[in-house]
């Protein structure tokens, strides 16, 4: 078997707001789009936005995310966060940090209940240089 792509699909209430949130926001380019599934990419990244209630997800499945935190590496997170900390619009849950195990990140509140974890890597501290591989 040869593996051709691997991407989060997230369940949504509001296909449309949710992917014009990834789209607006971070520059995501729509690839597919119905009233019930959007498919988004951003440079590699793939983004499947999918309606909690199509009838292709199984019963008692089409539950909205919970306890999802999606990461978004970048190269310049100061220059997104300050762009995204400007939005009155957008909740900055987590303000930006630098953290010993090697990123410099933000949390934003994303639709649907996910976290969206900007990061941009930096050098980690010595306590966790060695996990590093």
């Amino acid at each position: 078997m040869t593996t051709i792509g691997c991407y989060p699909v997230l369940m949504s209430g509001d296909v449309g707001a949710a992917a014009a949130f990834y789209r607006e926001l971070l520059g995501f380019e729509t690839t597919f789009a119905s009233d019930w599934y959007v498919s988004l990419r951003l440079g590699s990244c793939e983004l499947a936005i999918l309606a909690h209630d199509h009838p292709t997800i199984p019963e008692g499945y089409g539950a909205l995310p919970r306890g999802v935190l999606i990461n978004l590496e970048v190269d310049d997170v100061d220059a997104l966060h300050a762009r995204l900390s400007a939005r009155e619009d957008l909740p900055v849950l987590q303000q930006l940090r630098d953290e010993e195990f090697g990123q410099r990140h933000f949390i934003v509140g994303a639709p649907d209940g996910v976290l969206l974890d900007v990061i941009q890597p930096i050098p980690p501290g010595e306590a966790y240089a060695e996990a590093y591989r």
